[in-house]
């Protein structure tokens, strides 16, 4: 397998996860069946994406449920977390209330993946996303990416190690 480093993550060179220091893709997904984000709306404050394969598997589960244990430390560095898969909104409506999250689980549904494929962490064999993260600054720029192995829980000391990065490059401004 070709792979190579991306802000200390190991990514496929096929997949071409972006970098950091790459301008983060706009996008609006279904956060309820009614409703949409939009990740322009945390302009001016960090955003955690954590793509995700699928809703209800027992490393998504376990990982979706420490970022939920996490989410206090998260947001004391001013950021917000928000879990993306191509799961529908109704599958992650259910995956959420089950999992009492308390953050936004985004569908990347239709067209299927187009999200993911723009953050370029699409897996088309598997039809569902990679297992990736990605710390985007105040100004929409990726600041850390990572992808795990689809069946590895990254954790949370990468984001946190990004995070606490970017607060001291912060404070030296």
């Amino acid at each position: 397998m070709n792979e190579d480093r991306v802000g200390g993550g190991a990514v496929h060179r096929d997949g071409h996860a972006l970098p950091a220091g790459e301008i983060a893709p706009q996008f609006t997904l279904k956060s309820t069946p009614d409703q949409s984000v939009s990740l322009s709306e945390f302009r001016g404050q960090p955003v955690i994406l954590a793509f995700y394969p699928a809703d209800w598997s027992p490393v998504c589960g376990d990982q979706m449920s420490l970022y939920n244990e996490v989410l206090p430390e998260f947001r004391r560095h001013g950021a917000e977390l928000i879990g993306i898969s191509v799961d529908g909104a109704w599958c992650h409506a259910a995956f959420s209330h089950d999992r009492k999250l308390h953050f936004p689980l985004l569908a990347d549904f239709e067209p299927k993946g187009a999200v993911a494929r723009s953050y370029g962490v699409y897996s088309a064999s598997e039809g569902s996303c990679d297992r990736a993260l990605f710390v985007i600054d105040a100004e929409g720029v990726i600041r850390w990416s990572y992808v795990s192995p689809v069946g590895v829980n990254p954790g949370a000391d990468g984001i946190l190690t990004a995070l606490e990065a970017l607060r001291l490059e912060e404070s030296k401004s």
